[in-house]
């Protein structure tokens, strides 16, 4: 929708979302259904009502891939209603985010021209209640922005989560102060070896650098399948249950 001022963009929006006919309804957390994960965050999943800062490792191609495709997964397993996508850069993949479960149907895409309009588009679709998720693709965001938006997410109890670009090749877009409740980082990891020609599962180095009320930690998992949920690689659960069986037996 390029070219509508923010009146208009808004307005345009709230019809789109009207169409979807979404219930509104109380939420409370999002786990991963991983263990290895889930009992490690605060709220035993992701709060619903809350704002995510996600960001590639590096800036680089695939890493920005992944951070993306992370989001895609979260939104994915948030609710079967729309997801707003607000960014001012157009250079989504579609296919690759249907096979991380979000169809070309229930995805709702603004282009806002600079980050100030982004951010305030991602505001208004927070407090609509309607949707399941609004993702937003930024290089700057200041406290006052991150906490104007965790209070959008909490008022609308909706996902807020905020994809950070690259601005500096030295310096990483989560060392700046944040609002927000949990900040990751993803990056590619090398994917199990296939008995025949071709390409695995990709395999994700997912770090959490900060939660409120809770620890970092850093985890390598499977990307996302088309239900956009994540897994433990096969060979990392089954040393996990040897070590299990070991304890058990001493």
């Amino acid at each position: 929708m390029p070219g509508l001022t923010r009146p208009l963009l808004i307005d345009e929006l709230r019809q789109q979302i009207a169409q979807f006919d979404t219930p509104t309804r109380a939420r409370g957390t999002l786990p991963f259904s991983i263990d290895e994960v889930d009992r490690r965050l605060a709220d035993g999943g992701l709060a619903m009502g809350a704002l995510h800062e996600i960001a590639p490792s590096a800036p680089a191609l695939a890493e920005e891939a992944a951070a993306t495709l992370f989001a895609a997964g979260i939104a994915t397993r948030a609710s079967s209603g729309p997801v707003l996508w607000a960014l001012s850069r157009f250079d989504l993949y579609a296919p690759a985010l249907e096979q991380a479960g979000l169809p070309p149907e229930r995805l709702l895409f603004a282009q806002a021209r600079d980050d100030r309009e982004l951010l305030a588009v991602m505001e208004d679709g927070l407090r609509h209640r309607g949707l399941a998720a609004v993702i937003g693709e930024v290089r700057r965001v200041d406290m006052t922005a991150s906490r104007r938006l965790q209070l959008a997410a909490a008022d609308g109890q909706t996902p807020a989560l905020l994809l950070r670009r690259w601005r500096k090749r030295e310096l990483c877009p989560l060392s700046a102060p944040s609002a927000a409740t949990t900040r990751w980082r993803i990056g590619c990891a090398p994917s199990v070896p296939l008995g025949v020609p071709g390409v695995g599962r990709p395999r994700w180095a997912v770090e959490l650098v900060r939660q409120r009320n809770g620890n970092p930690f850093s985890i390598v998992l499977e990307g996302c399948d088309a239900q956009g949920r994540l897994a433990v690689p096969a060979a990392v659960s089954d040393r996990a249950t040897a070590a299990e069986r070991h304890v058990k037996a001493a």
